[in-house]
Formats: C-alpha cells, sequence, structure tokens
C-alpha cells in the first residue's frame, strides 16, 4: 500500500508516531490486498451464478437466494473498502490485535483480516467497560472520513493495556462524533455504538422484547443494528424463514434510515410503515374525530371483519333445478351445505370460492347418467349460466374495500357484524363518503385483505393451469419430433431417456408462467421490529401479528412520547393485544440532545407527566435555547446557514415554510425518530393542549443534536 490510511490532522500529530500505527498500516495493507482479490472472486462468481440456468422449484430459489447473497456482499465491499473495518482490540492474554468490521474477512492463506462486528468474538469490542472489560487489555476505534482515518481513540482497561502504546485521549472522538453535523440519512454509528446498546442488540430473539428509552438513547439504533444482527445470528430468521420486518413511524423517517442496513450487509430486511401494507394507506388521512378514532383502534372492531365475510359465506337454503342436456338435476338445501363445508378452515374467502365450487360441480357429476362421459358433463355444468348465478350470489367475489366501506354505510350491516356498539357509535362511524379512507382505516382493511384474498386468485388460478397445460403439450409434441428425427443407431435409447425421465414435465417453467407478483409485505416473516411502537393501537397491533405468527419481536419505543397517552405498563399493553413471554430493557443516557436542550425540554413534559423517564444527557454544546420573534425567521436560517457549511436543520410548526436541501419543514408528529443540527420551533403553544400538546413540543425539541430556537408570534 503506497498511501497510509491514516490523514490526521496537524494537531493530532501525536497519533501519527509510528509507534503507535505502523501494526495497523501493515494490517491495512493485508486488508487491501484481500479486498481486491475477494471482490475480483465475487464478481466472477456472480457472473457465474447468473449465467447458470434458472432450474425449477427449490433450486431456482436456491441460485435467486446466492445472487442475491452475493450481490449483498459485493456492493459493500465495493462501497467501504478499507473503512470496512471499525477498530481493534487486543485480550489480556495476547498481545495480537482483534480486527472488527462490517463483515469478516480473510486473506489468501485463511488467515483472519477482520472478524464480522456480529460474530462472538467481536462482541467485547462493544460491550467492555472499565467495570467490565470482557477479558481486554485496549481497544481502539477509528474515525473515519472520505476513506482515510482522519480521528482514533484508545481505551486501556488495564495497566498491561498502556505497554502497547496506547494513545490515550479518554473518549473526546467518541464525544466529538455523537456532536457530529446531520445529514438527510442517518450517521453511521456501528463503530461507536455504546455497551448499553450493544447488549440489546445481541440479545436473543425468542419471544417480544420491548426497548423503551428516551429521547437520544439509541433506540433506532439498536432497533437497525438489532435487525442485522438477527439476520446474521439466528438461522431461523433468514429469507426461507421469512426475513425481517422493519416497521417505522412514517415515510420521513424511513427516508433517513433507509442506509443503514445496506451498510451492514443486510439488504433483505423489507422496511415499511404501517400505511404501506395495504394500497388505501398512500391517501388515507388523519382520522379528525377523536370518538370515531377510538373506536376504530379497537381490536374487537377489526375482528368484526370476519362476521362481515361471513355474511357472504351462507349456503342457499331453497333447493335448485340444474338443467343439462341429458336430464335435470336437483340441489337440495344439504347438497349446498355439503359444498360450503368444503372451504379448508383458514383458506380466505375469495380463494376458498374454488373449492367450493369445485365441490358443488362434484357433488352434481355424482348424479349424472352413467353413460355420460364426465368430462362432457363437467363442461355443461361450467356453462350453466343459472348454476353460476346462483353459486356467485351465495358466495360472491369481494373487495376489502367494499365491505369495509359497506360498514361505514350501512347501519344494520355494522350491527350484525359487531352488536357490541351502541347506537349513537354505530351513527358515528356512518360517513357520507364511504370510501374516504382514513389512516384509522388502514387495520380493518388489511384485516378484510387477509380474510378475503385476492379476488383475482381464481381467475389467475385457471390461466395458469391453463398455460402448464397448453406448455406441456407443446413440450410433447417437440420430444415427439425429436424422437422421430432420431436415426436408428441411438434411437431407441432416447426414447428410452426421454420418456423415462418424464422430460415433458421437467422442461416446462412454471414460473416464467403467467402469475402475479408477490408481496413482500404480506409475510408470514420470522421477526418484527416496530419503533415508535408506543404509538401502535390495538387494531394496528392486529396487523403485525398476523404476519408474525412466531410472534418473535423487538418493540422500540417510549411511553412518555406517546402523543394520545400510556398508562399501562408495556407488559399490560403487549399481553391485551396477544403478546407474551415479554422482557424489558431500559436505555437510560442520552447520547444525542445536548444538556441545554434537554433543560428546556424537561418542564415541558413534566408538566403532565410528573414520573416522566427523561434520560440523562452526557454532552454539552455550551449554545443557550434562543428565544425570539416568529419574524425573524429568515434572520436565524440565514445565520445559521452562513455559519455552518455543513448539517441540516428543521422548521418545526409553519406549514407555509418552504423547504430546501438543507432545511426541513415538518410537522411535530413527523419530526419522531428524526435528529437535526438546528431546531426552529414556530408558535410551539399552538402545537395541542394537554398531553398530546405537551408530547408533541417535547419530541420536536430533542431532535436538536446542538441547537434549538423558539420562536413566537406574539
Amino acid at each position: 500500500m503506497t498511501v497510509s490510511p491514516f490523514d490526521l490532522p496537524g494537531h493530532l500529530s501525536p497519533k501519527a508516531d509510528p509507534a503507535l500505527i505502523a501494526g495497523d498500516e501493515r494490517h491495512f495493507a493485508a486488508i487491501a490486498e484481500s479486498l481486491e482479490r475477494s471482490i475480483a472472486g465475487l464478481a466472477d462468481r456472480l457472473d457465474t451464478e447468473r449465467r447458470a440456468p434458472g432450474g425449477m422449484g427449490q433450486a431456482a430459489l436456491d441460485r435467486d437466494l446466492e445472487i442475491h447473497r452475493l450481490t449483498a456482499r459485493l456492493r459493500v465491499l465495493r462501497r467501504f473498502g478499507l473503512d470496512l473495518c471499525l477498530g481493534r482490540m487486543v485480550h489480556a492474554d495476547s498481545p495480537e490485535p482483534v480486527y472488527v468490521g462490517r463483515l469478516g474477512l480473510k486473506d489468501s492463506a485463511g488467515r483472519r483480516l477482520l472478524v464480522d462486528w456480529r460474530s462472538p468474538v467481536a462482541e467485547p469490542f462493544f460491550g467492555a467497560t472499565h467495570a467490565n472489560p470482557m477479558g481486554l487489555a485496549s481497544r481502539r476505534r477509528y474515525r473515519w472520513t472520505r476513506g482515510r482515518i482522519s480521528d482514533y481513540w484508545e481505551e486501556v482497561f488495564t495497566p498491561d493495556g498502556l505497554a502497547g502504546h496506547a494513545a490515550l485521549d479518554d473518549q473526546s472522538a467518541f464525544i466529538a462524533s455523537l456532536g457530529a453535523s446531520r445529514s438527510d440519512r442517518m450517521l453511521d454509528v456501528l463503530g461507536t455504538i455504546a455497551a448499553d446498546q450493544d447488549a440489546i442488540i445481541r440479545a436473543g430473539s425468542s419471544g417480544a422484547l420491548v426497548v423503551d428509552g428516551g429521547p437520544g438513547t439509541g433506540k433506532t439504533v439498536v432497533a437497525l443494528h438489532r435487525a442485522a444482527y438477527l439476520l446474521y445470528r439466528d438461522p431461523r430468521l433468514g429469507h426461507r424463514r421469512g426475513g425481517v420486518l422493519f416497521v417505522g413511524p412514517h415515510q420521513p423517517y424511513l427516508a433517513y434510515v433507509a442506509d443503514v442496513l445496506p451498510s451492514l450487509g443486510e439488504e433483505g430486511v423489507q422496511i415499511c410503515t404501517l400505511r404501506d401494507l395495504v394500497p388505501e394507506g398512500a391517501e388515507a388521512t388523519p382520522e379528525n374525530d377523536p370518538d370515531v378514532a377510538r373506536l376504530k383502534s379497537s381490536a374487537d372492531l377489526v375482528k368484526a371483519i370476519d362476521a362481515a365475510a361471513r355474511f357472504y359465506e351462507r349456503p342457499p337454503t331453497e333447493p335448485m333445478t340444474v338443467e343439462t342436456p341429458w336430464s335435470d338435476i336437483q340441489l337440495s338445501a344439504g347438497d349446498w351445505a355439503q359444498a360450503f363445508a368444503a372451504a379448508e378452515p383458514g383458506t380466505p374467502h375469495n380463494e376458498a370460492r374454488l373449492q367450493v365450487w369445485e365441490e358443488l360441480l362434484d357433488i352434481l357429476l355424482r348424479s349424472r347418467a352413467k353413460d355420460v362421459p364426465a368430462g362432457i358433463f363437467r363442461k355443461s355444468l361450467v356453462q350453466s349460466q343459472e348454476l353460476r348465478r346462483t353459486f356467485s350470489r351465495a358466495w360472491p367475489l369481494l373487495e376489502a374495500a367494499d365491505i369495509v366501506g359497506d360498514l361505514w354505510s350501512v347501519p344494520a350491516y355494522l350491527r350484525l357484524c359487531a352488536p357490541w356498539l351502541s347506537a349513537d357509535d354505530v351513527r358515528r362511524l356512518q360517513r357520507p363518503d364511504a370510501q374516504a379512507w382514513t389512516v384509522a382505516d388502514v387495520p380493518l382493511l388489511d384485516a378484510a385483505r387477509q380474510r378475503l384474498g385476492d379476488p383475482e386468485a381464481s381467475r389467475r388460478k385457471r390461466r395458469h393451469d391453463a398455460a402448464v397445460a397448453a406448455e406441456r403439450d407443446q413440450m410433447a409434441r417437440a420430444l415427439d419430433n425429436l424422437i422421430e428425427a432420431a436415426d436408428d443407431e441411438y434411437g431407441a435409447g432416447l426414447v428410452t431417456m426421454l420418456r423415462g425421465e418424464d422430460f415433458t414435465d421437467a422442461l416446462v417453467d412454471e414460473a416464467a408462467l403467467p402469475g402475479t407478483d408477490r408481496d413482500l409485505l404480506a409475510g408470514p416473516f420470522a421477526h418484527i421490529v416496530v419503533d415508535e411502537a408506543q404509538e401502535l393501537t390495538d387494531a394496528q397491533w392486529q396487523m403485525l401479528l398476523v404476519r408474525c405468527p412466531s410472534r418473535s419481536f423487538t418493540i422500540v419505543g417510549d411511553r412518555t412520547q406517546a402523543r394520545h397517552g400510556f398508562t399501562e405498563s408495556w407488559q399490560e399493553r403487549l399481553a391485551r393485544i396477544g403478546l407474551c413471554h415479554i422482557r424489558l430493557a431500559t436505555l437510560s443516557v442520552n447520547y444525542r440532545t445536548p444538556r441545554e436542550v434537554m433543560a428546556e425540554a424537561e418542564p415541558v413534559i413534566r408538566a403532565v407527566l410528573p414520573d416522566a423517564n427523561v434520560p440523562a444527557s452526557i454532552r454539552s454544546t455550551g449554545l443557550p435555547v434562543q428565544h425570539g420573534s416568529a419574524a425573524d425567521l429568515g434572520v436565524v436560517l440565514d445565520t445559521w446557514l452562513a455559519t455552518q457549511g455543513e448539517g441540516i436543520a428543521c422548521v418545526v410548526g409553519d406549514p407555509a415554510f418552504p423547504a430546501t436541501s438543507r432545511v426541513r419543514s415538518l410537522t411535530p408528529e413527523l419530526t419522531k425518530g428524526l435528529e437535526f443540527d438546528l431546531v426552529v420551533l414556530i408558535d410551539p403553544q399552538t402545537f395541542g393542549t394537554g398531553a398530546q400538546g405537551a408530547v408533541d413540543r417535547y419530541v420536536a425539541m430533542t431532535r436538536a443534536t446542538r441547537q434549538l430556537v423558539i420562536l413566537t408570534s406574539s
């Protein structure tokens, strides 16, 4: 390596002493050589896999998964280069440093150059403290800037650690990293994960793990890194078992964290908001009536969707006569009941419809005259318009939007499906435009889609089966032509081989025939991570429970930040919605928000929640909270932009303010989960009254990592 990876500024020249960094430089030279070799090898393997035949069934799935794995690893290696390395640690019983990276890496001889940060070997790098050094003598962490090491800091845990030529500066670089300028994407914090966060990241996946912590404690960091860790450490959660779903609170949040998991080498995690789980969620508006929102937040109303579907699964109680060219056949009420009972339990309504129809045809076929061919008789039944009309009235194809819309426009239907509702409740839930969807409707629409299934499923299946039959017929004709063209010398052997191996079926690629794109958010998932979980209603929780039969969850939130109140414990809330085996982990150190800001924010939340869990800040910027007039907004922003060459600001509470590349404009609710160098609140007293208003002010204030400005109109 001709260029040193170290690019330390002048004031850090003592850290450039060869006695301190020569060993690292030699190791990075080996990493560079291995990276070049690994990238070339991965590119060749990927090209080979892509050129290989697609195969069928499990073979095709295995090939796709291998291409995905190789692509993800190659992308990470090309993206990071040497800065794959996070740091190194020296154990008390061995002088040889162990280097920790985003991924594991070996040289051509098999020598370990980097251990994956998720491996058990790397655990002391994150978890060691002076109270519990976990066998370490020292630990060094690097700070990378544009592919070069711009700083590093060293911690020594034992007196022997000083013998390794340590560059001691306490944790100044760590604190500096916390105060680094923000951007439109979450900062890369893998190298600075704290011990309390790492312990939660590495917890097991069974049951529900609740991570409770106030602003700035790193809940989102824990949630994202835990998703990557679990996929690495627990093979039960891999793609073959459903993978991991990550649920965030809103779209600005998803954009903010979008780069984190790919930077950790994990691109298979599905990331979404609850709205994304149904097509109608994109246009859904807030539910303005709090009473209606309360009623729709109940899990009981979600369960009423089952009754709404069963209303359309009632067999006719009157017999009917089915006319055929050979004879008239009677269908009794008992025959209808028998056909309807053929639907397999748990099968969605629209998919079970085909099962019922097939059973109905079988019942009629058993009554045909013996001399009538079954195929011809069946075709006659299928063409019977009266039979089809009667069946469609008894078991119609249904759309989720239609049955949910009917609940809000047909009072008698709602009373039938939810008999516990009072007359006033039924009246409140009615609306002129039944399908003017609100956010509160999303869980009910999702429950309806789960219960009904795809209304096009039976049509698609018929088209697919017809295409498969046609493809097999074409392949059979092609093989017959091939056999006829073979000469006598080996023709007999060819006939035996082709017919013996059933090449007709083997050559049919069903995956290439007409079908449908798989809904990647439909589940089931092996594990679900939920951030800002304190905001979820009981109805919204049902959307996630149905997608995670294993009940393996990471639930991240802060009861203090719940906009609509959270008076129960996490255990009580989760037990009510159907989760058990709950573990609770608490984060109490505020790494993000300066003391100056927290001193202003804490009284705001304690005024309505005296026992609020307010975390203790560990850093200070020396910048007091500023107060002024809303008329000064332009001056405040111009001054900040002129003096700060990088970073992101956010104006909260002024919908008319036009956002720019460096200044966002958001409502208090949409700031959740985000962070900004400068936060400017406009008339925070207008954010709302009571607990909700206080929570919105508290959340917005604590998004600031450097400075907070509060401006009022009077």
